[in-house]
C-alpha cells in the first residue's frame, strides 16, 4: 500500500522532518554519551581480526541515524501517526533498543547482556522493515544498510564479549 503524495502541507512536513530528525539523533545523542570513553575501552579489548577500527563507527552511525530519519519520516509523512501508528511505533521501540546497546557494552560492560539485546535489535529493526514494506517500500529499502550493520555488530559483538570474559562478564 504505497502513498507518495503527503496529505500534510509542506511546512507540516519540513517541522515533521524535523521532529524525527531530533527524536532519531536524540537516540544517537543517548548512545554517544554512553560511548564518550568507548574508544580508549574499545582499544583495550581483545578484538577479532575483522573488527574495524574505533574511528569507523562514528562516520557509519551518523550515516545511519540520517538514513533512519528519513525512512521514517517518509513513513509519517505519506500515512501520519493515526494510519502508520504501528509502524512509527515499532521504529520508536527499536531505537530505543538501539541506544540501550551502548550501555549495556561501554559503559556496564555485560557482553552477555548486550550481546542477547543486540539479537533483539535485530528482531526488532526487521520487524520496522516489514511494517514499513506494508506502507511505503523506499523507507523500507533504506533500512537495510541499517539491517546489514546490526548484523555484523552481532558478530562484532560475540566474537569480542567471548574473546574478553573477564573485561565483558
Amino acid at each position: 500500500m504505497q502513498k507518495t503524495n503527503s496529505f500534510y502541507p509542506l511546512s507540516t512536513q519540513i517541522i515533521g522532518f524535523i521532529g524525527w530528525f531530533i527524536i532519531t539523533f536524540a537516540a544517537a545523542a543517548i548512545g554517544a554519551f554512553a560511548s564518550a570513553q568507548a574508544g580508549a575501552f574499545y582499544m583495550q579489548l581483545v578484538r577479532p581480526a575483522w573488527a574495524p577500527p574505533a574511528w569507523l563507527f562514528g562516520p557509519v552511525w551518523t550515516l545511519l541515524y540520517l538514513i533512519m530519519a528519513m525512512a521514517v519520516w517518509l513513513v509519517w509523512r505519506a500515512y501520519g501517526m493515526r494510519r502508520a501508528g504501528a509502524a512509527l511505533g515499532i521504529f520508536i521501540v527499536q531505537l530505543t533498543a538501539n541506544a540501550l546497546w551502548t550501555w549495556l557494552f561501554f559503559v556496564w560492560h555485560q557482553g552477555a547482556l548486550a550481546f542477547v539485546e543486540i539479537l533483539l535489535l535485530w528482531v526488532l529493526i526487521t520487524g520496522t522493515i516489514i511494517a514499513f514494506w506494508r506502507l511505503h517500500k523506499v523507507a523500507a529499502l533504506l533500512l537495510l544498510p541499517y539491517l546489514a550493520w546490526v548484523s555484523f555488530a552481532c558478530g562484532l559483538t560475540f566474537s569480542t564479549w567471548t574473546l574478553n570474559p573477564g573485561v565483558l562478564g
